[in-house]
């Protein structure tokens, strides 16, 4: 098991949310999206200057900037 921040993940590897680490507005909004503990996400395309990156979220595809992702951390693995 390895614990990342989601802007570290590497694309195309599929990990969990594991807590999302910041405020309350930015917080409701990716709870809003589907970005609750337990959800798969995996990053699929990184735009030229890596961000924002299109993440996969169960059957829908989002672009995040990377500045909202950096404390989000996710598990690869368990």
């Amino acid at each position: 098991m390895k614990i990342l921040t989601l802007d570290k993940l590497p694309l195309n590897i599929t990990a969990k949310i594991y807590s999302l680490n910041c405020d309350e507005i930015l917080r409701r909004r990716l709870l809003d999206l589907g970005l609750i503990d337990g959800t798969k996400i995996t990053p699929i395309f990184n735009s030229p200057f890596r961000n924002p990156i299109a993440y996969k979220i169960r059957s829908s595809t989002i672009a995040l900037r990377k500045e909202d992702v950096k404390d989000i951390t996710c598990i690869i693995g368990d």
